[in-house]
């Protein structure tokens, strides 16, 4: 069983500042990292780091080749992965004290995809197979329909949410993660629990997480409801974690573990990536989730 991950490749640019700036301040950051990043890289990395097989689909400036190249050591197959003219996408974000983040998006090549393109990447894909998407590429709604098309299983992860994430098939997903911003929107609820009682209902055939940041996750399937703790750890930064539970809670299903089994892993791996700097460079691997089960 493959994953094939239609996704973002970012070139993050990290500023470590005090706080996060407010408007009308000038603020002078302490450091700056230029790092690969984006949730679709951050999510296929996480995926092989849980040893998954997982191809990613996606498009990269020319001048970016050092970003496939790291996506490739970590494991990740890119045989769909294009450089195009013109920039990358990118991201700003800002790291405060505390390891809370704030980021601007740049598009670049992740909004330069066509119909024709996605499915010339999907061909190779077999009924059975995974397919993966984030809200930072152009073409979601055509990759929906060929993924209905080729018989492929999908999982959602509408970030960052917009409004034309409303008209997509949702009821399709086989899986859909949201936070509780996403859940908030989709459901038209501020509160989470009542957001996922009114997904669960609209999307009755559809494995539902919500994440919840420090607060953990939960998870609503077949009438059924868990909670998760979040693992108590220092944080050094958060950008990434909700990737990487993406990718790690993906991981378990396709490995065979419970919904519960695989929920307790996502949160342990997300609860690591934060004790480290950067998006992708702190996504852990199995054998370092695995061994945090019984601490």
């Amino acid at each position: 069983m493959k994953v094939f991950n239609f996704g973002s490749i970012n070139i993050d640019k990290v500023y470590r500042v005090p706080h996060l700036v407010q408007p009308g301040e000038t603020l002078s950051s302490r450091t700056l990292e230029t790092v690969l990043g984006g949730k679709g890289a951050n999510q296929s990395v996480a995926l092989a780091r849980a040893e998954i097989d997982v191809r990613h689909i996606g498009r990269i400036g020319e001048a970016d080749q050092w970003a496939a190249e790291q996506m490739q050591a970590a494991g990740v197959d890119m045989q769909g992965v294009e450089q195009v003219e013109g920039p990358s996408g990118h991201a700003i974000i800002q790291v405060d004290d505390e390891g809370e983040n704030s980021i601007i998006l740049h598009g670049g090549a992740n909004q330069s995809f066509d119909r024709q393109v996605l499915e010339q990447q999907l061909s190779e894909a077999r009924p059975g197979d995974w397919v993966l998407m984030q809200n930072e590429c152009n073409g979601i709604a055509e990759v929906f329909d060929i993924a209905r098309q080729r018989q492929l299983s999908i999982a959602f992860n509408p970030a960052p949410m917009t409004d034309a994430v409303r008209q997509l098939p949702l009821a399709h997903c086989d899986v859909l993660i949201v936070n509780e911003t996403e859940a908030s929107a989709l459901a038209q609820s501020g509160d989470a629990d009542a957001a996922l009682a009114i997904l669960a209902e609209r999307y009755p055939d559809t494995r539902l997480v919500l994440t919840l940041g420090a607060r953990g996750a939960m998870l609503q399937y077949a009438g059924e409801q868990l909670r998760e703790a979040a693992v108590a750890v220092d944080v050094v930064d958060t950008t990434g974690a909700g990737d990487t539970f993406v990718g790690y809670f993906l991981a378990g299903l396709l490995q065979g573990l419970t919904d519960r089994d695989a929920l307790q892993r996502a949160c342990r791996a997300a609860a690591l990536s934060v004790t480290v700097a950067g998006a992708t460079p702190s996504i852990p691997t199995l054998a370092d989730v695995d061994s945090t089960q019984d601490d």
